[in-house]
């Protein structure tokens, strides 16, 4: 079935097919439009969930963990503000090792107050233990919702997992966004797992670890997230079969083989960067693009694969990381430096706090990639 959706509606569909037990979210722009639409699914039957209404996020996610504790299928969403007020228990999540999964609508942190889309929320994820996927388009926003329920309630892995997307341009946009017909042959079953309290079974959680046990933790932790990419693959390869679209890799390389500049982005810029690798393609000059969907664990050795004998690779961060390399730059950094290659890397802070970013900007950022030293540039506009 296809429908024409936006990326928070397709979101909220991807969730209906899902069927969680229990869903929680407190609403903030722009993530409001997913909450009322799961309240409509909830209203007319479609979504057999029950919706504990809360009075702030943070409240949300803890609503969410002694769901997922007890064995229910789970989904959240927020943005910005909403994430850092949430952020405590961002970390519970994955140290108890719960598959939730949480939509987020990236959006500016102030201050100064904007609504606009801005990485910035979404990289304060990174280190907790969330698997991390990315989308660029609404259709990507449900496709990555339901593989991120077959990564996250895997047996080998247990991690929450969360879908972020471009605030306006993706979130309120409408596109087509084609269905799955039976999600279910995707989804695991429930009860596939075993959570970590039972009513038959009492037991506590939240006790004081000491320094050995706490680092064991997150070494069991970490020795799951290695297995994330594996299990990543598969549930895509099973999406493959179903619907042609594939996300196996975990990035995607766009006229990358005989490329010599490659520019690496994720979310709603990329459509513009593929407008401009044809463009610059069309004059001649050899160009190409990579995306990444899953940021974490971040695919180093695929993407330093796809950048091999390259000359320049340019990044654009929608984020402005004060002082240092943006993240995304500084991953393909650390891929590149464990693969033993080496080329020009520049990095553009560019669309940050919503600034539109359109084909001549990333065309006007090539020029000025070749003529500048390798490092990190805020972009300022043509």
């Amino acid at each position: 079935m296809r429908l024409l959706l936006t990326g928070n509606y397709a979101a909220a569909y991807a969730v209906r097919d899902a069927q969680p037990d229990v869903i929680s979210a407190y609403p903030i722009t722009p993530q409001t439009p997913i909450i009322e639409k799961l309240a409509e699914f909830i209203d007319s039957g479609e979504l057999k969930a029950k919706f504990v209404r809360v009075e702030s996020e943070h409240s949300a996610m803890a609503a969410l963990i002694g769901a997922a504790s007890v064995g229910a299928r789970t989904y959240t969403a927020t943005s910005s503000q909403g994430l850092l007020y949430m952020y405590e228990v961002v970390w519970w999540a994955a140290g108890a090792r719960l598959p939730i999964v949480m939509g987020l609508v990236t959006r500016a942190l102030g201050p100064p107050w904007n609504i606009w889309s801005d990485h910035a929320d979404f990289y304060t994820v990174r280190d907790s233990g969330w698997t991390m996927l990315f989308a660029s388009s609404a259709q990507e926003v449900y496709d990555l919702t339901l593989i991120a329920y077959c990564v996250a309630e895997h047996r080998d892995i247990l991690l929450p997992a969360l879908v972020a997307w471009d605030a306006f341009e993706i979130s309120h946009t409408y596109e087509p966004v084609e269905l799955v017909g039976d999600a279910a042959q995707l989804l695991p079953p429930k009860g596939a797992w075993t959570p970590p309290l039972a009513a038959e079974d009492p037991a506590s959680l939240g006790n004081l670890a000491y320094p050995e046990e706490y680092a064991e933790t997150r070494r069991i932790m970490a020795e799951a997230a290695r297995k994330i990419p594996l299990v990543f693959a598969e549930a895509a390869g099973r999406f493959r079969e179903l619907t042609g679209r594939d996300y196996s890799r975990g990035y995607e390389c766009y006229r990358c083989e005989d490329a010599e500049t490659v520019f690496i982005a994720m979310g709603s810029i990329y459509g513009e960067v593929r407008l401009a690798v044809d463009a610059l393609r069309a004059r001649g000059a050899p160009v190409g693009a990579l995306k990444v969907w899953l940021y974490r664990p971040f695919p180093y050795r695929g993407v330093a694969e796809a950048l091999e004998d390259k000359k320049t690779a340019i990044v654009l961060s929608r984020t402005a990381s004060l002082g240092a390399m943006g993240p995304l730059a500084a991953d393909v950094a650390t891929a590149l430096a464990l693969n033993g290659h080496s080329l020009k890397l520049v990095e553009f802070s560019a669309g940050v706090g919503g600034v539109d970013v359109t084909m001549d900007d990333v065309l006007a950022m090539y020029k000025a990639a070749l003529e500048k030293e390798a490092g990190t540039y805020f972009w300022r506009g043509r």
